[in-house]
């Protein structure tokens, strides 16, 4: 049994191998690890105390796919529910739909009874004010006026030195079954009902009992117009070793035209429950447990450098 994680997953990874230690799924366990992450105040990347949008409201996405089943489901652009993941499995066991978005999320998420949370804290409310209230002229701090000024101010969100990223985890359990989850409160200061890769299967989430599974984190346009997630997937159905699938799917980024080209990573495991992590930054890491640890190991992710990044037309 294995669970492995992108680094802000470690606050959950523990209560995740402890539901496959007690005999649940590896879908259980991916759900069991995030949600920790979700309510976790000093990530400013997930959930509660996620960075907000351009208006300054908060908008989650989760997603969350069967490696047994190939069935998934998800959510994009909800606000005012902490676990995004947990909202995302019951798309995916109680209706005939794999994506809701906004209000049909909302509505989705008071059936099925989950409780409203304002998941805007003072803190996460502080760093978006220093951008607009300080970094910004005055003349754009009227919200809209962001539709003409994007090219000009968008880099300011997309600062690598600031939070830019997502939760993902992806486990085996004791029958060889894979399960990924993702979920995030997305590009800061993105424009309202901005969609990743987070919810979008196939982009950064896919599983597949009979090769493997990956999750991405980043620059979610990225691994949304290269179907990253899926791309590794497809590579170990090829035949390729785990780690030739993560260097090609990693390496295709510098091939992007992206004038915010910034870092994608990945982990990803195979049907045999090897692992490894990929980036197309240095310095990058993630996290892993089996079942015979008694707390979880960082690794670094091999860090794979995208030539030719921001090309331009």
């Amino acid at each position: 049994m294995l669970v492995i994680a992108s680094a802000n997953g470690a606050v959950g990874i523990e209560a995740a191998m402890q539901v496959l230690r007690d005999g649940g799924s590896a879908l259980d366990a991916v759900e069991a690890g995030i949600r920790p992450v979700e309510s976790n105040p000093a990530d400013h990347t997930v959930g509660y105390s996620g960075l907000p949008n351009l208006l300054g409201v908060v908008e989650v996405d989760a997603s969350i796919m069967d490696g047994r089943t190939l069935q998934a489901g998800a959510v994009g652009a909800v606000q005012n529910c902490e676990h995004a993941i947990s909202l995302a499995r019951k798309v995916m066991e109680e209706l005939p739909h794999v994506l809701l978005v906004g209000s049909g999320a909302e509505r989705f998420a008071k059936e099925m009874g989950f409780p409203e949370t304002d998941l805007l804290t003072a803190d996460a409310k502080a760093i978006w004010a220093e951008i607009f209230d300080t970094k910004v002229p005055s003349g754009c701090q009227e919200r809209m006026a962001y539709v003409e000024s994007i090219r000009r101010y968008a880099k300011l969100a997309a600062d690598p030195e600031r939070p830019n990223e997502t939760v993902n985890f992806i486990a085996r359990d004791a029958r060889g079954n894979l399960a990924t989850g993702v979920s995030t409160s997305g590009w800061s200061w993105k424009y309202p009902g901005r969609l990743g890769d987070s919810p979008v299967i196939g982009a950064g989430n896919y599983a597949d009992n009979r090769y493997g599974a990956a999750a991405c984190t980043g620059r979610g346009e990225m691994a949304m117009r290269l179907c990253t997630a899926h791309s590794v997937v497809t590579y170990l159905k090829l035949g390729m070793t785990l780690e030739a699938a993560g260097r090609a799917a990693t390496a295709e980024l510098g091939y992007l035209v992206d004038p915010y080209f910034g870092r994608v990573s990945l982990i990803a495991m195979d049907a045999r429950g090897n692992h490894a992590g990929f980036s197309n930054g240095p310095d990058a890491t993630y996290v892993y447990m089996t079942d015979d640890m008694r707390i979880y190991a960082e690794a670094p992710r091999i860090h794979v450098a995208a030539g030719g990044a921001g090309r331009r037309l």
